[in-house]
Formats: structure tokens, C-alpha cells, sequence
């Protein structure tokens, strides 16, 4: 039987986060959805979180590589991963897949977040879009 791990309250997150070395400072995107959003960032990636109404954590942005102080989101088109931002898409490196997946991982352990299967595998895009595939936006 699976173990249960207890819902961390959000003090008890952001207190864990900061003694694993994580830079927190409030956020600058979440802060105009959510009051008291932060924003943590380490090994050159970043998420945004906040507290959810029952206490808990809420991701408020999905942990991506950060790029000209934007948390940029993870592209796949089948034959190459990119970095992109609404100004900017480079070619994903073996180093930024390999920070992100790091990140993410030590990012969900600290929230408690159920670790699933796939995402431990490796890194997962936000968006699958494959150039075989025509007429499909974004």
C-alpha cells in the first residue's frame, strides 16, 4: 500500500524551500493573479507558488527555465525541445533539461506533490507540438 505524504502548509513549504537553498522573493507574473505569490528559483529555473485557500501550496507557473526574467515554458516539436517565452525561443540544452527535471523534482518533494511515473523519467514538455502534424497551431 502506498504511502500517504501529510499536506505541508504553505509556511512550512516556503520555510523547507529556503533551507534547501531556493531563492524566494515575491513574485512578479502570480502577484497580479494571487496576493503573496512568490516566486523561487534555483539551478537557473524558476515556479511560481502561493498559498491555496485550505493552506496548502498552489503552482501557480510550472517550473521552466528562466530566460530574461521570465519563467519560460518547455516546447517539444518532436525532433528538438525548445525554451520559449512570449519574446523569445531557443534550442533546449542537455544542461537546461537536466536543471529542470532536478528542479522540478525537489520542488514537488518539498510540496509533497504525488511524483509521478513519467515526470521522473525525465523532463516533460508543456506543449507537444510536432512538425509532421499540419495545420495545428500552438
Amino acid at each position: 500500500m502506498a504511502k500517504k505524504t501529510p499536506q505541508r502548509t504553505f509556511n512550512d513549504v516556503l520555510a523547507l524551500l529556503g533551507g534547501q537553498r531556493f531563492d524566494v522573493a515575491p513574485a512578479q507574473e502570480g502577484a497580479k493573479r494571487t496576493p503573496n505569490a512568490v516566486q523561487v528559483r534555483k539551478y537557473g529555473c524558476a515556479a511560481e507558488i502561493a498559498a491555496a485557500p485550505d493552506g496548502t501550496v498552489e503552482v501557480l507557473a510550472r517550473p521552466g527555465w528562466l530566460l530574461n526574467g521570465e519563467i519560460a515554458r518547455l516546447l517539444d516539436r518532436g525532433y528538438q525541445k525548445f525554451i520559449k517565452t512570449s519574446k523569445l525561443e531557443i534550442p533546449a540544452t542537455a544542461d537546461h533539461l537536466r536543471a529542470i527535471h532536478e528542479f522540478s523534482e525537489e520542488l514537488n518533494e518539498a510540496i509533497g506533490a504525488t511524483s509521478l511515473y513519467n515526470q521522473a523519467l525525465g523532463t516533460t514538455s508543456n506543449v507537444y507540438h510536432y512538425d509532421r502534424v499540419k495545420g495545428r497551431d500552438e
